[in-house]
């Protein structure tokens, strides 16, 4: 998973080998092979805030099978999987990639800000291997590159309206995630200055509360 993320350019949250295997073991993984039993892809789930919250994290998927579909199928798999282990629990995701949010959009995910997402320090402590922690922690865990999404099962809209809305805003996704970028950037190379109101952020409200 480490070095897919470094291959794409993106952050991970770094997890101990012992960590992840305790995930299979409890059941709470996905693991996709062939029917030889060649290794395709795995996700597997975490639990944040007492249960209140779930994340579905480490998605990866081997070089072969990469744009195949195989990515998406997972993705269903272990959101499937977080629902039946916990029904009333929040699924949310972070992710730097569009594709991911069309994923998490068919499924029903709604893009949020970071304050809608838990506050559970042990799931922050884990962006600490990311390259872009510094980033995060500038600003005060409110914004980062990576772009929130957030299932909540009791309030939310059918995966045909948020897949709708992704569709039809796009091109604005494609272009927050660029200006995200580019401005957090900027700042990382200014040391971090700057009164913290950036652009990123306030289109993301303008977009996301039309």
């Amino acid at each position: 998973m480490e070095s897919s993320a470094k291959a794409r350019g993106t952050g991970i949250a770094r997890r101990p080998p012992e960590y992840v295997a305790e995930k299979m073991e409890q059941g709470k993984a996905v693991i996709a092979v062939t029917t030889s039993g060649e290794w395709v892809g795995f996700c597997y789930i975490e639990n944040w805030s007492h249960g209140e919250y779930v994340a579905n994290s480490g998605l990866i998927v081997a070089p072969a099978y990469r744009k195949s579909g195989v990515a998406k199928s997972i993705k269903h798999k272990i959101f499937n999987l977080s629902r039946e282990k916990y029904p009333d629990a929040k699924i949310f995701g972070l992710t730097t990639g569009l594709a991911v949010m069309k994923i998490n959009s068919d499924l029903g995910y709604e893009p949020v800000t970071y304050s809608e997402l838990t506050q559970d320090d042990a799931f922050w402590e884990g962006c600490k291997s990311c390259v872009n922690y510094e980033t995060l922690m500038s600003k005060e865990r409110q914004n980062c590159f990576c772009t929130a999404m957030l299932y909540d099962p009791k309030d939310h809209y059918k995966p045909e309206e948020t897949k709708e809305f992704f569709e039809k805003n796009k091109k604005g996704f494609e272009r927050l995630l660029r200006l995200k970028q580019w401005k957090l950037f900027k700042k990382k190379e200014n040391n971090g200055t700057g009164n913290g109101n950036s652009k990123p952020k306030s289109f993301l409200f303008h977009l996301f509360n039309l």
